[in-house]
């Protein structure tokens, strides 16, 4: 909603906007008693009388110095009508920004928010994949925007996505929301041409990606699916339908791990059809392998099998430096590794052991290595070898240390419990070793 969106910026209590607005009408002879509850129903979509919307944006805009429309706000139609996310990007940005500075500041409204279902997960994916495009980016501001800009920004997201797999979501996800803060808001509300303000969007998009997988690292699976929203519409902004099909490969992640499997695979075909011949072999590969875990979860062993097959014959097709930086996480191995979890839900426990097998002989970084260590582990204890499995789960202790990872306790914890399981004296000591991995709060 635009008007919280603002208020929230603003730094106003609703009580404290409507008597703001009183004030305000009191000036213009008009004599207001609005209260909180007021605020409320504006917030709901009611658009208030007269000149009661113009003193919200005369109120709003002298706290933020600077000036905000009725369209701002999300009353520019006389009906009351809020206009849909796609509508405004300049309204998007000011929203955008507002959790930004809501995350860096701790706000539990925004932080602790659970992640939607249902029509407002999907529309934003719906509004990406169909019209209408944005004409024309550009946009005039104090500062002129310029490639030294988007350059920055470009250095930004490669360095905290090597900060991500070095130390984890939870240790990188301030610095992100940090420098959006503080270097990014300003440029998307600086002076662009169209074509300037298409890469901007682009490098922003690709940013604030990478904060929704440290917010979805973190366990903050509301505050992860907006940044991935709002990534999702920077790449509409753009025009790079590859970048998009990116960012709803994120969502497809994210709904496995929510257990929202039909919404998995209908996100990933929306990804695979929308973003036409701007995918390429890696994403397409890891769609595919993400589709297979769905479709096996789902106890359908055919889809799970055509899609299967599908990803091996993209991931065969990978050329290392004609992707661009965000598909570098489909590294060599990925693909078995997603393969073998898809075909361990199958019960398919041989195949499953030669992907998984294959995924740990492949050098990976040790965020990726952790996680193929893991699945090899869980295969290795269901196949009856547990004395395997102990000096596999072993290196995967080993490997976490430095890590601030939800995602990797979660993993880690489920492996520690099938070894104490297993009845194994070497797994119980490795069970053991998992256990002091995990000692150490985050």
């Amino acid at each position: 909603m635009l008007l919280e969106a603002l208020i929230d910026e603003a730094g106003v209590s609703r009580a404290g906007l409507a008597a703001h607005v009183n004030r305000a009408g009191r000036t213009r002879g008009l004599g207001l008693r609005y209260e909180h509850t007021a605020v409320a129903r504006w917030l709901k979509g009611q658009r208030p009388r007269g000149e009661v919307p113009d003193l919200i944006c005369e109120v709003l805009g002298n706290r933020l110095h600077r000036a905000v429309s009725l369209d701002d706000i999300g009353m520019a139609a006389p009906d009351g009508h809020v206009p849909v996310q796609g509508s405004s990007l300049t309204g998007f940005v000011e929203r955008a920004t507002t959790v930004w500075r809501s995350d860096a500041q701790q706000r539990p409204h925004v932080v602790a928010a659970p992640a939607v279902t249902g029509t407002t997960a999907v529309m934003p994916v719906w509004e990406w994949e169909n019209p209408p495009e944005d004409a024309d980016v550009s946009r005039t501001g104090p500062t002129r925007v310029g490639a030294a800009d988007i350059a920055t920004l470009r250095a930004a997201r490669d360095h905290y996505e090597l900060m991500y797999r070095k130390a984890g979501g939870i240790a990188t996800r301030s610095r992100v929301v940090g420098f959006l803060n503080a270097e990014t808001a300003p440029l998307l509300r600086g002076g662009y041409s169209d074509t300037t303000g298409r890469l901007l969007h682009r490098a922003t998009g690709a940013l604030v990606a990478v904060a929704g997988i440290c917010a979805y690292d973190s366990d903050a699976h509301g505050l992860a699916q907006r940044y991935f929203h709002q990534a999702l519409r920077l790449a509409k902004a753009s025009g790079d339908r590859g970048l998009g099909g990116y960012v709803i490969a994120l969502l497809v992640n994210q709904s496995l791990f929510l257990a929202e499997y039909r919404q998995s695979v209908a996100f990933a075909e929306a990804a695979l059809r929308a973003a036409g011949r701007e995918i390429t072999p890696a994403l397409a590969a890891d769609l595919h392998a993400m589709q297979a875990k769905a479709y096996a979860r789902l106890g359908d062993r055919a889809g799970a099998l055509t899609c299967i097959g599908r990803a091996e014959s993209e991931a065969a097709r990978i050329r290392p430096g004609r992707e661009p930086d965000e598909t570098g996480y489909v590294q060599p191995g990925l693909v078995d590794v997603q393969v073998a979890e898809a075909l361990l839900s199958l019960g398919d426990l041989a195949a499953a052991r030669e992907h998984a097998v294959a995924a740990v002989g492949t050098p990976a970084h040790d965020r990726g290595r952790v996680h193929r260590l893991a699945m090899l582990t869980t295969i290795e204890l269901r196949q009856g070898e547990a004395d395997r499995a102990a000096a596999t789960a072993t290196e995967m202790a080993d490997r976490t240390r430095g890590m601030e990872s939800q995602r990797l306790r979660d993993r880690l914890r489920t492996v520690r419990e099938e070894l104490v399981a297993s009845g194994s004296a070497d797994a119980e000591r490795a069970a053991e070793r998992v256990e002091g991995a995990l000692r150490v709060p985050l």
